[in-house]
C-alpha cells in the first residue's frame, strides 16, 4: 500500500491567532499528534514557545484532543490520527 497522507484540522484557540494569522482551523498533514503539531508550528513558528518548553516537549498546560479525547489518557503525542480528524489545541486555564 503506498505511503498515503494523512490530513487533519487543528482548532486554534483564540490566545493563540495572533500566531496564526487569526486562522481558528488550520489544515496540517500528520499520521500523530505530535507530527501534526511539529508540522503547524514549522508552518507557524510563532507557536513554538506557546507549544512547547525548553526541553522541546509540549508544556504541561497544553491540552490537547482529538476528538473529544484527551490525548493524555491515551498515548499522549504519539496518538495516531484518522484522516479528517480533528485535533485541538486547549490552554490550561489558571485559577483559583
Amino acid at each position: 500500500m503506498p505511503d498515503t497522507k494523512t490530513t487533519v484540522t487543528v482548532r486554534i484557540p483564540t490566545p493563540l491567532r495572533s500566531a496564526t494569522d487569526e486562522q481558528s482551523n488550520v489544515e496540517v498533514e500528520g499520521t500523530t499528534v505530535d507530527e501534526a503539531l511539529r508540522t503547524l508550528v514549522d508552518r507557524y513558528p510563532d507557536l513554538a514557545d506557546n507549544l512547547y518548553d525548553e526541553d522541546d516537549e509540549l508544556r504541561q498546560f497544553v491540552n490537547i484532543y482529538v476528538g473529544d479525547e484527551d490525548v493524555r489518557f491515551g498515548d499522549g503525542v504519539d496518538t495516531t490520527l484518522e484522516p479528517d480528524d480533528e485535533v485541538s489545541i486547549v490552554p490550561s486555564i489558571a485559577g483559583g
